[in-house]
């Protein structure tokens, strides 16, 4: 077993540097960027914005620099400028970037629109330029840099811990749900298979999995909220983790902004929107794993033995069909930190589902580089829960 965990912990941390990589070469390789902006207002009249001044946020942005130097100061702090040895400095006038790019507008001949591509440099970034330079310690010590949109110049791990609580609330509250319904429905419906409330159970699951969530959303919202409220009946809040200013509700009386009551409303709708679809997910799946284990050997074995339908249910059926569900349950971890994308924006919850369309869309590399960096981590820290757990499910499983 000690063997077993050991080679495990070095695929993992090899999954994770590959990840770093694969995630910090496409965000910087896609189309667009923080300088995006800039180069059309530089193309406007109204807006002078010199070369100089490109140049300048190049450099903030530390765009100036070669993408295996960015890469590294990102990952581990490093280079912060020539290497030292015996008060000797090395590397002082390596290139590692370019502050001034040479950049043209070249026609591709596929697709028949104008490319900015860099053919050269009027000016360079050497080694011994980086001395003073702002750097980070390094994502793999904890140090996840500073916000380049969102909060500017702020931590991003501030960032992370302002909206991670609401995601636990929101992700962690609808799973418990989940599990807790789905997971008792599924065995039942299997065990009342071809039955009326199979039947009807089957066709809700079926709705309920094949209905978008923007949609199941949507309507929620039109059904408890928007309708109710011009109606004046009792209504529930639609967006938002809690209000700004107190308000009112028929039948259940005045609410103050930012109390229990409060946030307890608000989190009823996005809540009910991902119980509801990961309740037809997850009671979906516990029937079939339960209806094909019902169909085993060592079932009828069990029931020719004279145990009860109980104990053969339960104990001898239940067990192994979780074995494929808990390679479902434990990736819900990295859930748990990254939120729900399309349900949190519906909502306009404050979460880390939210956090990382906004840092997308604002081009806030740090931030999304950061989101993806720790979804890897709990990835392959999920992976090796589901390796242990299967062992609990089933002693026959060894690890070696």
């Amino acid at each position: 077993m000690t063997a077993f965990f050991i080679r495990r912990i070095f695929q993992m941390i090899l999954v994770v540097l590959v990840s770093a990589v694969a995630t910090y070469a496409l965000l910087n390789l896609a189309p667009g960027g923080p300088l995006a902006g800039l180069r059309q207002q530089q193309q406007s009249a109204r807006f002078q914005i010199t070369e100089e001044d490109i140049a300048r946020i190049r450099a903030y942005f530390e765009l100036d620099l070669f993408l295996p130097y960015r890469f590294t100061r990102w990952l581990i702090g490093v280079p912060t400028g020539p290497v030292v040895i015996g008060g000797n400095e090395y590397f002082s006038d390596l290139v590692v970037g370019c502050r001034k790019p040479i950049e043209s507008d070249i026609l591709n001949a596929e697709t028949g629109n104008y490319e900015i591509v860099i053919t050269g440099c009027k000016e360079d970034v050497f080694m011994k330029d980086l001395v003073g330079r702002r750097s980070s310690r390094g994502i793999l010590l904890g140090d996840f840099g500073l916000s380049w949109r969102i909060l500017r110049d702020r931590p991003v791990s501030d960032l992370l811990l302002s909206r991670l609580s609401k995601t636990l609330q929101l992700i962690g509250l609808s799973t418990l749900l989940s599990l807790l319904i789905g997971v008792p429905l599924g065995v039942y419906s299997a065990v009342r298979q071809y039955s009326r409330f199979d039947y009807i159970f089957t066709s809700l699951a079926f709705m309920g999995s094949a209905m978008p969530t923007f949609f199941f959303g949507l309507l929620m919202i039109i059904l408890f909220s928007l309708v109710p409220k011009e109606a004046g009946w009792p209504y529930v809040p639609s967006g938002l983790s809690e209000s700004v200013r107190d308000y009112t509700i028929p039948i259940i009386g005045a609410v103050e902004a930012g109390s229990f009551k409060d946030r307890s409303l608000h989190i009823l709708l996005p809540t009910a929107v991902l119980t509801i679809v990961n309740i037809s997910f997850y009671s979906r799946f516990v029937r079939a794993s339960m209806l094909e284990v019902m169909r085993q050997d060592y079932v009828r074995t069990a029931r020719a033995k004279g145990l009860g339908e109980r104990v053969v249910i339960l104990k001898h059926a239940l067990r192994n069909a979780l074995i494929p569900f808990i390679t479902i349950v434990v990736f819900t971890l990295p859930g748990l930190f990254s939120g729900a994308l399309i349900t949190e924006s519906i909502f306009a919850w404050p979460g880390m589902g939210r956090l990382y369309l906004l840092a997308l869309g604002d081009f806030d590399y740090p931030v999304a580089m950061a989101i993806f960096f720790i979804l890897a981590i709990l990835t392959v820290i999920a992976t090796l829960m589901r390796d242990f757990l299967y062992t609990i499910a089933d002693p026959r499983i060894r690890l070696s």
